[in-house]
């Protein structure tokens, strides 16, 4: 390179620096004219150039614009349908009267979940002191977690007296189990496996005992890991009842055999809670009652004769007072009721969600949202497809796959109408969310925010539709719609 072309480049580092020095002197100069000047170069505000920010206005404009909104369509909904909210209707519901139901098998079903944790227990107490072979185990293991999740299946199927709340409270609840034991079953089996590990290593020491200075060095090594872990609970000794039902008690999926626990039930923190989850769940059921029960009735008609117009406007009918009732659920659930139950047993980890409001794509949705979920989807299955050799897309598509069944397991079973909407629902979240990161990476991270919330605002209201359209045209029969057409 010659000098010439390097004091060319040298000239061209400081022309910025002079350029704004003649801006300057430019700016002084005509500011100075007689004709009084009043323009600078300036952008717009709305332009993104401008770096402006600050449109609180606008949010309280459209603040005021929604309640104004939702107060229409309260007195609206008021005039047309009265008032509709009847706490009766819950009990008979929850109660089962009014299907005519007394012998309650919905809670028969329950307290049978009792067999299969203690097979549960039993096998691993067997397979703690080598009674039975590891590969009869975990068969054995196998076919109690199958039949687990297929009882309700058939007994609701087959048995009648089920009303839908107890129906989907069972369903809810063999798959919590299913998910608990799943980890219980997996966390004791790496323990056991390091037990014996370590027995084998021990035995070899033994053996190859040589001088007095290694069996010190031994003797060191163990005293210091004995100093480690006390006070910790140790396999096999956490196999007993106790440590079972805690964990099944416990807000987590996820089993350890040492949990963090607090020094201390806080009661007016559990007052909170308390209150929050009663005032909660009276708030959804009158929600559900005055909104969204007339909202999915009437479009039974229009979705029946695919009127595009007609369900779509139905479809925003609902949108609004099912989001509604989701964000309360989600807050009644993930807040109140997990930690209700974590500071009644004293549980340390209460982080049940992430900020998935922020979400910018539906990958971050889905790790955020559900945090108990999330942990046990990638320590006890997507961790383990990974490592035994498959690649990450797989384990990722393993981990839809298992949610799309439970999803579709939880509404199908209680409904008796055997759809895969939900399951439907769920595997599309894959290429949605291809789709969404490509949106934030083309158009930015407040894009791919909006696709999200539009899946959650429009998504669940949709399959809400399909799921009864196809539950009265399977347990009522097309009658039922001509009826409902004459109306």
């Amino acid at each position: 390179m010659t000098r010439e072309q390097e004091g060319v480049r040298y000239r061209r580092a400081q022309s910025v620096t002079r350029a704004e020095e003649i801006k300057a002197v430019e700016k002084k100069v005509r500011y100075s004219q007689p004709d009084k000047p009043c323009h600078s170069p300036r952008d717009s505000l709305f332009s993104w150039t401008s770096g402006f920010n600050n449109f609180t206005g606008f949010v309280n404009w459209a603040f005021l614009l929604l309640t104004m909104g939702s107060v229409r369509l309260l007195l609206e909904n008021f005039i047309k349908y009265g008032i509709r909210v009847d706490p009766l209707q819950w009990i008979y519901v929850l109660t089962g009267l009014n299907d005519g139901g007394s012998g309650h098998p919905a809670i028969v079903l329950i307290l049978y979940s009792l067999v299969p944790i203690t097979i549960c227990l039993v096998i691993e107490k067997a397979l703690s002191v080598e009674i039975v072979s590891n590969t009869l185990g975990m068969l054995v293991h196998c076919l109690n977690l199958i039949a687990l999740i297929m009882l309700p299946m058939v007994v609701i199927h087959v048995k009648d007296g089920f009303n839908l709340v107890g129906a989907s409270a069972v369903t809810s609840f063999y798959t919590v189990l299913f998910l608990k034991l799943w980890s219980y079953i997996q966390v004791n089996m790496w323990c056991r496996r390091s037990h014996q590990k370590k027995r084998k290593s021990m035995r070899r020491s033994s053996a190859s005992y040589t001088s007095i200075s290694r069996s010190a060095d031994n003797s060191f090594d163990s005293s210091s890991e004995k100093l480690e872990t006390k006070g910790l609970v140790q396999y096999p000794d956490n196999l007993n009842l106790r440590d079972i039902f805690y964990f099944l008690c416990a807000p987590t999926l996820c089993y350890e055999l040492n949990f963090p626990r607090t020094e201390r039930i806080r009661k007016r923190f559990l007052i909170k809670r308390i209150f929050e989850v009663v005032a909660g769940t009276q708030i959804v059921f009158c929600v559900i009652q005055q909104y969204m029960i007339p909202s999915i009735i009437n479009s039974l008609i229009p979705f029946s004769n695919m009127d595009v117009t007609q369900t779509t406007e139905r479809l925003l009918k609902l949108a609004i007072p099912n989001h509604l009732t989701w964000l309360i659920f989600f807050y009644i659930t993930f807040h109140s009721y997990l930690n209700l139950i974590g500071e009644l047993l004293q549980f340390a980890d209460r982080n049940f969600y992430s900020d998935w409001w922020n979400a910018n794509n539906i990958d971050t949705f889905w790790r955020s949202w559900n945090l108990p979920v999330h942990r046990w989807a990638v320590r006890h299955l997507y961790l383990p497809v990974v490592e035994l050799g498959f690649n990450k897309t797989l384990a990722g598509i393993s981990v839809f796959f298992l949610s799309a069944f439970f999803h579709e397991y939880m509404v199908s079973v209680p409904l008796k109408t055997y759809k895969i909407w939900a399951f439907t629902g769920m595997m599309s979240q894959i290429p949605l969310s291809s789709f969404a990161n490509y949106v934030e990476k083309r158009f930015g991270r407040r894009w791919g925010n909006l696709i999200v919330w539009s899946s959650l605002i429009l998504g669940q209201p949709l399959c809400i539709m399909m799921y009864y359209h196809d539950y009265v045209v399977t347990h009522y029969g097309e009658s039922l719609l001509e009826e409902y057409g004459h109306v």
